[in-house]
């Protein structure tokens, strides 16, 4: 089941924090950079984030979320995270699909994430720059245009 998270919540919000940081944990083995965002910050932090949040709830709870700042024309994917547990179910591809559509999607993801980067593709996103945020490490930019 899929439904808005509210961060305003204590329970909720140690949630979120809990699957954020095992979610990212993953990523950050992959690509071989611990200093994502997501790890990095405190429940304050998260709690004070401007995004909407979905999350996916299966028998044992929070099972992924994504977050997305939306303007008329525009979704801004800023965080995607799945519970480790609940890794290949399609639960990344339900909470992309529940996010809605717009003429104009955007997201990224570390460069060597290659399981994410399938995952976009598969949506319709293409690749459409890089950039390095530490050395050695980068983060592909990608969209998908829906005219």
């Amino acid at each position: 089941m899929i439904k808005r998270i509210d961060l305003s919540d204590d329970a909720v919000l140690d949630e979120v924090f809990t699957v954020q940081r095992l979610g990212y944990a993953v990523e950050a083995e992959i690509i071989g950079f611990d200093r994502i965002p997501g790890l990095l910050e405190s429940r304050d932090d998260l709690r004070a984030t401007q995004h909407e949040f979905l999350g996916y709830y299966d028998e044992e709870g929070l099972a992924g979320a994504i977050a997305f700042v939306r303007t008329e024309s525009e979704l801004d994917i800023c965080r995607m995270f799945v519970h480790p547990r609940a890794h290949r179910r399609g639960i990344a591809s339900q909470l992309i699909d529940a996010a809605g559509p717009a003429e104009r999607t955007i997201v990224s993801t570390g460069t060597k994430n290659e399981p994410a980067l399938r995952l976009y593709r598969k949506h319709g996103f293409v690749e459409i720059g890089t950039r390095e945020v530490a050395p050695g490490v980068s983060i592909t930019e990608l969209v998908r245009e829906n005219h």
